[in-house]
């Protein structure tokens, strides 16, 4: 059986298979009571992030009226087309509280800038750009998308609702070639040989694929503006105002024309006018990684000029945060990324993170040895930066349970090892990764299971769990970015601690607990006499003799002090 709740009709062999997984019991009408938690006053911290990351068109559709845009009415392969999710469609479900009662408090999201207008087949079947990363103006948005009206809004609804944004951009390469979108100048792209990544040059100075002509990042050459672009902006009638502030941004920096630098102005515009909080860096190893530090200097400097032109709607006086995808870089790595012949630390071209992908093979493991190892490399080889962990994205053919089969298990590894979290549009709801007559990565980029989330009970309750661990997460910096330490072996009980200046926050967790009364030993940790609050159960109890004491049938205890 390879789809999962896609019918009630096979819903309760869904049920039976899951027996095996050891998961919280939590009542039909404990469903609503566990997205009411209010977040608390805590500082943010990146390294203790709850990202969600989503593919724009594939998530909501907020505006029918955006779905179709430049004839692009070809036929694709199965979900190789546009399907209407918009900027707009993830705006209401900020304005309706979703991603908040999930303990969210960073959103990323498939770029959203023009792509490329026409389809094409690149062994994958014949698809269009949908997922946002075959640019043909870094200057304009995709109207699939939505506009920058749509954007502007996006942002300030998140910045009300104390959520941060992170763009997610693309320097390294254009869009594939079609009938309808010519190869740029050959002074800005190569388009061969392609990348075979035995060495640092073979990485880095190569197209990733067939047809996906390369910008050459390593050059200070000055290149003129393609006359193709040139054309689209005079259409558009912005031509005199795109040349206009070119010149300005050139005179301000002294850079070279090169066609690095031209990208690296187009997307710092959106933190300046808007306020972006962060990028999200696609394909970081396949650029010169000086591209980087250049990039996050004039989008650091954007961010605080936006700042200063809109003091209001700062949220706190967080830094510009990039995070790189490096692929295939985990974290036992530290902070090289070996090419073979060359180690590059990504740390110091403007990096405060990297994607992990080492996570998805250690949640095999158990719980004691995931959270040691992540506790002892953040504070140890990657001290003072961060990684982003993941269990499923839309790009890594072999995520953790596939099936999914095992949510429970999946939320609690994801939102409680060490680091940033970065949950993956559908993990909370287990949307199927499964998808008949799919080619490639498309089996993992269905659309957001809603309908699943309103009628099925079971994708209720999947979902009330990671609600519970994520707003937990998020009132507790201590969970993702403080320290770890083991306080009972069976049951399994660990704390975590944070403190920076002035703020302390402590936790401790139980897992993996019996049903009915239960001891959890908090000795050493918690003091007797300490009145704790147990967030899943929502229970009060109070330390005596070193331990506290529950009455559930959960396997799971999530411990914070009591107000």
């Amino acid at each position: 059986m390879k789809k999962l709740l896609i019918a009630i009709a096979v819903s309760a062999l869904f049920l039976t298979c899951k027996q095996a997984e050891k998961k919280p019991q939590i009542p039909d009408t404990k469903v609503q009571d566990s997205t009411q938690i209010a977040q608390k006053e805590v500082p943010f911290v990146w390294q203790g992030a709850n990202i969600y990351f989503l593919l724009t068109d594939r998530f909501n559709n907020g505006n029918p009226d955006n779905d179709l845009n430049f004839e692009r009415t070809n036929e694709t392969a199965t979900l190789r087309g546009f399907m209407g999710g918009d900027i707009q469609g993830i705006t209401n479900k900020i304005e309706e509280g979703y991603f908040s009662k999930l303990g969210v408090n960073a959103i990323w999201f498939t770029p959203v800038v023009e792509q490329i207008h026409g389809d094409t087949d690149e062994g994958t079947g014949n698809t269009y750009a949908y997922h946002g990363y075959w640019a043909k103006d870094w200057t304009a948005l995709d109207p699939n998308f939505g506009t920058k009206k749509d954007l502007e809004n996006l942002v300030k609804t998140a910045h009300k609702n104390n959520i941060r944004i992170l763009l997610d951009v693309v320097v390294n390469h254009t869009g594939p070639v079609t009938e309808k979108d010519p190869v740029w100048p050959e002074d800005w792209v190569r388009t061969d040989p392609l990348c075979e990544h035995t060495n640092y040059e073979t990485t880095t100075s190569c197209t990733l694929v067939a047809n996906l002509p390369d910008i050459y990042t390593e050059s200070d050459e000055a290149v003129e503006l393609p006359d193709a672009l040139l054309a689209k902006w005079k259409e558009e009638g912005r031509l005199s105002n795109e040349l206009d502030e070119l010149q300005l941004f050139f005179q301000r920096t002294g850079y070279p024309r090169a066609p690095r630098f031209y990208i690296i102005k187009w997307l710092t515009d959106y933190v300046n006018d808007l306020g972006i909080d962060g990028f999200r860096v696609d394909t970081v190893k396949h650029a010169d990684e000086h591209t980087w530090l250049e990039l996050y200097a004039e989008a650091s400097k954007a961010f605080e000029t936006w700042k200063k032109k809109h003091p209001e709607e700062v949220l706190d006086d967080t830094p510009f945060y990039m995070v790189g995808e490096a692929y295939g870089y985990g974290i036992s790595e530290g902070r090289k990324f070996d090419f073979g012949d060359k180690k590059v630390d990504y740390f110091e071209y403007g990096f405060e993170s990297l994607i992990n992908f080492e996570l998805k093979n250690d949640a095999k493991k158990n719980y004691e040895t995931i959270f040691k190892k992540y506790n002892s490399l953040l504070n140890s080889k990657l001290k003072n930066k961060g990684v982003l962990n993941y269990l499923t994205s839309h790009d890594d053919s072999e995520p953790f349970d596939i099936n999914r089969e095992r949510p429970y298990y999946t939320a609690n590894v994801l939102l409680l090892t060490p680091g940033t979290s970065q949950i993956y549009y559908g993990d909370e709801s287990a949307r199927d990764l499964t998808i008949e007559n799919t080619e490639g990565d498309a089996t993992l980029r269905s659309y957001m299971n809603w309908q699943e989330i309103d009628s099925l009970q079971e994708t209720k309750k999947v979902l009330a769990h990671w609600q519970k661990l994520g707003s937990f997460r998020v009132n507790h910096p201590a969970v993702g970015a403080g320290r770890h330490k083991r306080l009972a072996k069976k049951p399994y009980v660990f704390s975590r601690t944070y403190i920076d200046e002035n703020f302390k926050d402590k936790v401790a967790v139980g897992l993996d607990l019996p049903k009915g009364k239960k001891s959890l030993w908090v000795k050493g940790f918690f003091g007797d006499g300490t009145k704790l609050y147990d967030t899943y159960s929502e229970t009060h109890v109070e330390v005596k003799n070193g331990k506290v004491t529950l009455e559930n049938d959960y396997n799971i205890a999530l411990l914070e002090l009591a107000d």
